[in-house]
């Protein structure tokens, strides 16, 4: 099972992000946790200086904008790789 984590403050972009990672999981059909991070430790441990951002399986994948669906989709397919 995948865990996707999405940092941020809970500002209107972060939520997006949210919103896109857990359509981009229910449309690939795989397994995952999505959960939004808004703790500023939890976030500064991944050296992100920019939100949002997505971590996938404690591997920073994007930061500091909003990707496309199909973009979330691509880095969700290559983690379970």
């Amino acid at each position: 099972m995948l865990n996707i984590k999405v940092l941020g403050s809970g500002c209107a972009n972060c939520h997006k992000v949210e919103a896109l990672a857990k359509q981009a999981v229910a449309q690939l059909g795989v397994e995952a946790k999505v959960e939004l991070v808004s703790d500023v430790k939890e976030i500064m441990r991944y050296g992100v200086m920019s939100t949002p951002a997505v971590v996938i399986n404690e591997k920073l994948v994007s930061s500091g904008r909003v990707p496309a669906l199909s973009q979330i989709t691509t880095m969700i397919t290559d983690a379970l790789v």
